[in-house]
């Protein structure tokens, strides 16, 4: 996965990656070091991961997009590849105040996919594409 986060916070997730590939569990060390990096978005982004409610999207063609169910059971359609997401908090918190690197909905996509529990979900191009212009949600 190619990122452009912070050395730190990539590192965090290959921390992640191997200690739960070994026990299934994130010790508290890596939980405090989230908290650290990611601040209070990074227990609501857990949440969501235990959840299960990170899904990724992909098409033949080898597109991929994530789509996450918020809190309130808004569907969030996000774009890992250019740390994009349409909820209110992606705006306010990173775009208008840059006051945090991501929100809670990417960061679940980082998490789930480092511990290997994100819903898999098939499309056809033709639904890519219509979700990706945003002309339909699949």
């Amino acid at each position: 996965m190619q990122t452009c986060l912070p050395a730190v916070a990539q590192q965090l997730f290959q921390d992640i990656r191997k200690v739960y590939e070994e026990t299934s569990q994130i010790p508290d060390d890596l939980l405090i070091a989230l908290k650290f990096v990611f601040g209070p978005c990074a227990l609501q982004a857990l949440d969501l991961v235990d959840q299960r409610s990170v899904t990724c999207l992909s098409s033949p063609s080898g597109r991929k997009a994530f789509q996450v169910t918020g809190g309130s059971g808004c569907l969030y359609t996000v774009f890992v590849s250019c740390h994009y997401c349409p909820c209110p908090a992606f705006a306010y918190t990173v775009l208008l105040r840059n006051e945090s690197l991501l929100c809670k909905h990417i960061l679940a996509v980082y998490l789930s996919q480092a511990m290997g529990v994100t819903q898999q979900e098939a499309v056809s191009n033709r639904q890519m594409s219509m979700l990706l212009s945003g002309t339909e949600a699949t």
